[in-house]
């Protein structure tokens, strides 16, 4: 792998759209998973800034005109931290993590733990655990330079407790008097070097298109894909 694709630990999939893209108004569809990387997992976290790293002097050498932005865009979030699409918290499920969103034109390899090839979509849902092989990339866009992520391949490792839009009776029908309610996301075989990460020699397969991001945006985070 190149310095700038890494193989997480093990995650937990939010927004999972691996099987079918998603398409929105004048954009191009896109396979897409949202990422939530435990802050205790340090190993992965070191790859991902390793990776990111590597992407931005792709950046200066292929698309930023050999200048590093002062404050490039970064696609990784804090999820104890507010959100960048509106300044409101993370959800729930995002606290204690690192929260980013992957992308792809193309379908993702998606298997199992023994690496067999996963063909029924609802065994991969937002909630479940996994890793995801990504690569990130420079973008420049309107003058706007960053570091998107593109989603590769997906490993499934373990069920987990769904996560889905719910709302509560008295959300739904009103709170009673005094008792405000509160409220509360055919694959190829993917070439994982499967086990935990190491800080170093991250590489990646296969260089994504750089340039523009389009214009995908997500619904979790509030940048594009």
């Amino acid at each position: 792998m190149n310095a700038n694709t890494i193989t997480t630990g093990e995650v937990r999939l939010s927004y999972v759209n691996v099987f079918e893209p998603q398409t929105r108004p004048g954009s191009e569809p896109k396979y897409s998973v949202t990422v939530l990387v435990p802050k205790s997992d340090t190993a992965t976290k070191a790859a991902i800034d390793a990776a990111i790293a590597a992407a931005i002097e792709m950046g200066v050498n292929r698309c930023w005109n050999g200048v590093r932005p002062p404050q490039p865009a970064i696609c990784v979030h804090d999820g104890d931290g507010p959100r960048p699409s509106d300044g409101q918290p993370f959800g729930a499920e995002c606290k204690g993590m690192w929260v980013f969103t992957a992308s792809s034109k193309n379908q993702p390899g998606v298997v199992d733990i023994n690496i067999q090839p996963i063909l029924d979509p609802r065994e991969v849902y937002s909630g479940c655990y996994g890793r995801v092989n990504v690569t990130f990339f420079p973008y420049n866009s309107n003058g706007k330079k960053g570091i998107g992520c593109a989603l590769n391949h997906v490993q499934k490792l373990r069920d987990g407790e769904p996560l889905v839009d719910r709302v509560t009776a008295e959300e739904a029908f009103g709170a009673p008097t005094g008792s405000p309610a509160p409220s509360y996301g055919a694959p190829a075989a993917p070439a994982f070097g499967y086990g935990a990460p190491s800080t170093s020699g991250y590489g990646t397969p296969a260089a994504p298109s750089w340039g523009a991001p389009s214009g995908n945006v997500n619904p979790f985070t509030g940048l594009p894909y």
